[in-house]
């Protein structure tokens, strides 16, 4: 079984953009779980939405992961991942972003947020 672990960069967000934050699915954005998706063979789906088309730059950096069944602790292991996006300017104009791949740094960059929001769970290095 595997998971995917979206984390979100936002103009709208608190952060004003500055800093990525968890992406879970709405129906379980308050379970101690890292996964936004996750099962035999888990889709990544996302549909970001306003209610209001005000410029905004949306990046997130989706990571597909698993977590070893046979052990005790809670760990997720990176396999691979990918940042996509989208931006709209001030017209309303919505303007996709091209899908590239990441590297062990961005999941690493991640690493404290992900503990400090999941403090229950492990997180290896990619």
């Amino acid at each position: 079984m595997f998971g995917w672990v979206q984390l979100v960069q936002s103009t709208d967000s608190p952060s004003n953009g500055t800093a990525f934050e968890m992406d879970p699915f709405f129906l379980f954005e308050d379970a101690p779980s890292p996964y936004a998706f996750f099962g035999v063979k888990p889709t990544l789906f996302d549909a970001p939405s306003r209610d209001e088309r005000k410029p905004l730059a949306w990046l997130a950096h989706s990571f597909l992961a698993w977590t070893p069944l046979e052990e005790t602790e809670r760990r997720v292991v990176p396999l691979t991942g990918f940042s996509w996006g989208f931006d709209i300017d001030d017209t309303g104009q919505i303007t996709p972003r091209g899908v590239h791949a990441l590297s062990p740094p961005d999941w690493g960059m991640h690493l404290p947020h992900l503990s400090a929001c999941h403090p229950g769970w492990s997180f290896d290095r990619w």
